[in-house]
């Protein structure tokens, strides 16, 4: 009985382990992601990314409804390389919550945003990524939301 409960602890731990190495996997992969947009690197950026992804935000219109709006991922790294170098940004994650289901994982980020060291907006970003054999982790979907208030 007691060599049963020593194996099943022991596979409970191993499980437990691997699954916190696949989440700091999928967190790493974000953060590479991050590293390379706030230095406007774009070959950074995409080693990160799925050729197909899709980008896209959930914005407010003129009568306060939510669309949403969508990027491909060559516009998307064209406005990013375009920002003036002497331009200071930096999109803050404050936490990280992450599900993983064998290659699927979802990233569930808040985060702060700041242009030129001041505080500008805030949000959720939704990362979907799918594990690549070859790759590591890709991303395969962001979408995110903006807000001036109510910010943690």
């Amino acid at each position: 009985m007691r060599i049963l409960l020593v194996l099943s602890f022991i596979l409970v731990s191993a499980s437990s382990w691997s699954q916190d190495s696949e989440a700091m996997e999928v967190q790493k992969t974000i953060e590479k992601f991050f590293d390379g947009f706030h230095v406007q690197d774009s070959v950074q950026i995409k080693q990160t990314v799925s050729d197909s992804i899709i980008i896209q935000t959930i914005a407010m219109d003129n009568m306060d409804n939510p669309m949403v709006k969508s990027k491909d991922l060559n516009e998307f790294l064209k406005l990013i390389v375009a920002i003036p170098k002497s331009t200071k940004f930096e999109e803050a994650i404050t936490n990280y919550s992450i599900q993983i289901d064998g290659p699927m994982a979802n990233a569930w980020t808040d985060y702060k945003f700041y242009f030129d060291g001041k505080f500008h907006h805030c949000g959720v970003n939704s990362f979907q990524l799918i594990r690549d054999l070859e790759k590591g982790w890709q991303i395969i979907y962001i979408i995110d939301t903006r807000r001036k208030t109510n910010c943690k």
